[in-house]
């Protein structure tokens, strides 16, 4: 039995989606197969025509981009959509943002209730995962009875999952950016092992296998080669540590630790560059792909 089925279905409510890429669309898809009457907003047709209809939504799931570029993290596209959501409904940001982005957006629209929501969705097995998420997090701007019936409010609309906890939105939007940028130091590090145990004559298949046997550390994100070449790619890793390391140096200071991230953040590079993986991914993040060797030469 999947675990949506755990939770009631459809309770009258109206329920909105911002955005309908990979993600606002298989969320959208789950809400309709339970009974919800759902409502779709997206720049593409024909969900463009629902701008207005989005207003009368209880609540509002938003998952629109938030790239990291040349000039930072862009949450831009956030700020403006969380407007169209209707006066004393619920916004629930998907999308991935710095901690404080919550209560930023929050201040601007005291109108709404605003939370924060991350998504822990795979690619290939997205459509499973909504109905069986492994894990459901609300994020709340601030803690008094108002967001806290809101936040349990939004958590029995998703499919139950084994954990669930309504914390802090700036815990929830770190909790996000802590998973996506440990993931993407495993595949630097499991990169790194792959061409040790090939120098050394080993079977990467057999160091592969013993490592991912340790429970702690798990079998996922443990191919070097992986799609079309090497090193951690993906709409998500490149851009989502990029702000992390920046958001690390702004914040904590730590020189040591900076570089740290950066070394990783280079061999990464490196890796892309060298199996031409995400070549364009790579420039929407650090900029024109020379410049990108050049500073990885230097």
């Amino acid at each position: 039995m999947d675990k949506d089925s755990s939770r009631p279905t459809s309770n009258g409510m109206k329920i909105g989606f911002i955005g309908q890429g990979w993600i606002g669309k298989n969320y959208a898809d789950n809400f309709e197969e339970r009974g919800y009457e759902v409502v779709r907003y997206a720049k593409e047709e024909p969900y463009d025509l629902n701008k207005e209809t989005i207003a009368l939504c209880d609540v509002v799931f938003i998952a629109v981009p938030t790239p990291t570029t040349t000039q930072g993290f862009d949450d831009s596209i956030v700020r403006m959509v969380v407007s169209l959501v209707g006066a004393g409904k619920t916004a629930v940001i998907k999308s991935t943002i710095l901690p404080g982005t919550t209560e930023s957006i929050q201040k601007e629209n005291p109108n709404i209730v605003v939370l924060h929501s991350p998504e822990f969705l795979v690619e290939a097995t997205v459509v499973h995962d909504v109905a069986n998420p492994s894990r459901n997090i609300i994020g709340v701007p601030f803690f008094n009875e108002r967001y806290r019936r809101a936040a349990d409010q939004v958590m029995e609309l998703l499919p139950r999952a084994p954990y669930e906890n309504i914390c802090t939105a700036r815990e929830s939007e770190l909790i996000k950016y802590g998973a996506n940028a440990f993931l993407y130091t495993k595949v630097v590090f499991m990169n790194m092992l792959y061409d040790l145990a090939l120098k050394e004559g080993g079977s990467w298949e057999a160091v592969r296998d013993g490592v991912a046997s340790d429970a702690r550390i798990g079998s996922s994100h443990m191919n070097p080669v992986h799609k079309t070449g090497r090193g951690a790619g993906g709409h998500c890793f490149i851009k989502d540590f990029a702000a992390f390391r920046e958001e690390y140096e702004r914040v904590v200071g730590d020189k040591l630790g900076g570089n740290l991230l950066r070394s990783f953040e280079a061999k990464n590079n490196d890796l892309l560059i060298s199996s031409k993986k995400d070549i364009k991914l790579l420039e929407e993040t650090y900029g024109d792909i020379e410049k990108i060797k050049t500073r990885l030469e230097s």
